[in-house]
């Protein structure tokens, strides 16, 4: 009875203590923050917040890019893993104290409760929360847990919470993944560690080792298909990079969440913590440069509707199969061994045997693939989709007066900039309006003012992963460099990718842009791209135009007209090889040049081609599924 009622008190206790805190969830966050960037470079409390609060807005374009590419992002999100690793330095703080068992999962139980509010409730650390509060429960309760069940459980709460959740890629990513390290962890482990010649009973380095890759590989197996459909690519270093990342990655989230509780004390030193936890984050970053960085770090895959429920469905059937080979083996050897078959195949109460197992965990992974698959018209992605659901690519040509900018937005990643306008015509605004954070990727086309103005401006004053030039860019470059951008050069057969978004350079010829002829007109050698998204296309011509440029590009949806609508001799036969149901021209109103010309809006009259000015109708906005293409302006 004493300790019954031990417990209750507890119980009450951490109750008050949890409805007080949840109650002063923002001061405890901003504390939080505070503390976990004191004392740091820049970067590394950046990371540190994302760490350990979910606060990726800190981080620089190029370190996310860098974590994306090496396969490395699911760091930079709140999830299971920070939940795992909460709960086991809680525990052991708290075993370290002498408090009993049962008050310490209490404990455990109130912190994953406050914890997911504080790390911003979205749906992997939703998910994550869930799945810990159902083993806690099942713990406390003297039942042995489950994760597939506490699986189910949490697709179920987080789906009742907000049905359009099932719609969110991070939602879709992070059950896939707890499902693939579910069920084939193991067995990966297992086989690395008889490749390797330890065995399942190996201990030490190798066994820690064999540990994270079976995590890793079945992580990846699990979400590399949904990856492929929503982003198109996949990550060949990601292997690598997480082993080379993983012997840091539990310290630096522990002394994250360390610093972020000192925090809530005023006058504690964090100096020490955050020092270590500086050169960990630091050495983690550096990982994912090496893994990220090389041209052929990441590969383009692509996957449609129907190949996405084949392949999980080719997986799930894998998972069945080898299950039941693997009890027919247990079942083989206990007979040649005169056991009890039992002893190998053990059904403890609250955990389903291995055959059921598979096979309840099939049928999970099946649902999760029909989930995303149906979810296609909620996130505008491949697929089918009625009118009224959201777009899967948004463009707008921004209204910068006489300039071009052309912004890019896939709905599943990063946005891209095709040139940033004049100067003084205050492009961060109109990105900011536009629901922009932090871009890819901005290209410029051809260093003139009305085309590259507004990215000199933009850098350093705005997150920019990576500047992407044709002809040398002297001063751009500099100015990249100096805001922590990556300056590539690209050229005709080079491919710019975000997503399911590919840009296709089409002109100059790398000889040409890497050096360009004494006098060459600098319009002749700007950067003329192809935009693909799945089946749509538009033509990026910048000032290139077409009687000069030997385009063929195949038919397009948008032809972005040249040079602002300069007269154009090669127009009309650009106009009969790429027939486009829209043509946009991007001009300053009032300009002095005359443009757009009499022939040229004569040539776009004669082949029938709508034409959309930015000095009349403002942006531009295109707004695309596949199958289904709108337009608004003004």
């Amino acid at each position: 009875m004493r300790s019954a009622r031990i417990s209750l008190a507890v119980l009450v206790g951490i109750a008050a203590l949890l409805g007080l805190a949840l109650a002063h969830t923002d001061e405890i966050r901003a504390r939080a923050a505070a503390g976990l960037g004191r004392g740091m470079p820049a970067r590394e409390a950046a990371l540190a917040r994302g760490f350990v609060l979910g606060q990726d807005e800190g981080i620089d374009a190029g370190t996310k890019d860098d974590f994306t590419r090496a396969g490395l992002s699911h760091l930079l999100a709140v999830s299971g893993e920070n939940v795992t690793l909460l709960a086991l330095l809680a525990t052991t703080l708290l075993g370290a104290l002498g408090i009993p068992l049962r008050e310490r999962l209490l404990w455990v139980l109130a912190l994953i409760a406050l914890y997911v509010p504080l790390a911003g409730s979205g749906p992997s650390i939703q998910r994550a929360g869930v799945m810990g509060a159902a083993g806690l429960v099942a713990t406390l309760a003297g039942r042995r847990a489950s994760t597939l069940y506490a699986l189910g459980l949490a697709l179920l709460v987080t789906v009742v919470i907000d049905p359009a959740v099932a719609g969110d890629v991070g939602w879709q990513l992070s059950f896939s993944a707890v499902l693939g390290i579910y069920m084939l962890a193991g067995p990966i482990r297992d086989a690395a560690l008889t490749a390797t010649g330890g065995g399942a009973a190996s201990a030490g380095w190798r066994r820690a080792l064999a540990e994270g890759a079976g995590v890793t590989v079945a992580a990846t197996l699990a979400t590399a298909p949904l990856i492929a459909f929503y982003f198109e690519e996949a990550s060949l270093t990601t292997l690598a990079a997480n082993l080379l990342a993983m012997p840091a990655v539990a310290p630096a989230m522990w002394l994250g969440m360390v610093g972020a509780a000192a925090a809530q004390v005023p006058g504690l030193p964090l100096a020490p913590l955050n020092g270590l936890d500086a050169l960990l984050l630091a050495y983690i970053a550096q990982v994912a440069a090496w893994c990220g960085r090389p041209d052929w770090a990441v590969v383009a895959v692509h996957l449609d509707g129907g190949g996405l429920a084949a392949t999980y469905a080719a997986l799930a059937g894998a998972i069945v199969a080898v299950a039941r080979l693997s009890r027919w083996r247990r079942l083989r050897t206990a007979r040649a061994r005169r056991l009890d078959s039992r002893a190998f195949v053990p059904a403890t109460r609250g955990r389903p045997r291995a055959g059921r197992a598979a096979l309840l965990a099939a049928a999970l992974a099946v649902a999760v693939a029909l989930v995303a698959a149906g979810a296609v018209a909620l996130r505008g992605g491949p697929g089918p989709g009625s009118e009224d659901s959201p777009y899967g690519l948004r463009v707008e040509v921004l209204d910068v007066g006489q300039g071009d900018a052309i912004l890019l937005q896939p709905a599943a990643a990063p946005a891209v900039l095709v040139d940033g306008g004049p100067p003084g015509d205050r492009l961060e605004a109109k990105l900011a309006a536009a629901g922009v954070e932090s871009l890819g990727a901005a290209v410029v086309s051809h260093d003139q003012a009305d085309h590259a103005g507004g990215l000199g401006e933009l850098l350093g004053s705005f997150p920019v992963a990576r500047l992407l030039y044709g002809a040398s860019s002297s001063r751009l470059i500099a100015a990249a460099r100096a805001a922590g951008a990556r300056p590539v050069q690209i050229a005709r057969g080079d491919t710019v990718r975000s997503g399911s978004l590919r840009l296709e350079v089409l002109w100059p010829p790398p000889e040409l842009a890497a050096e360009p002829p004494g006098g060459t007109d600098a319009n002749q050698l700007a950067l003329v791209l192809l935009v693909r998204w799945h089946r749509f296309s538009m033509l990026l011509s910048a000032d290139a135009e077409a009687e000069s440029v030997p385009l063929d590009p195949g038919q397009v949806d948008v032809l972005k007209v040249a040079h602002h609508g300069s007269d154009d001799a090669g127009l009309s036969e650009l106009l009969d090889r790429t027939r486009p149901r829209l043509a946009v021209i991007s001009v300053g109103d009032g300009n002095p040049f005359g443009h757009p010309t009499p022939g040229t809006l004569t040539t776009l009259a004669r082949h029938r081609v709508p034409v959309l000015r930015t000095d009349l109708a403002g942006t531009v906005e295109i707004y695309v599924r596949p199958g289904f293409m709108a337009i608004r302006s003004g």
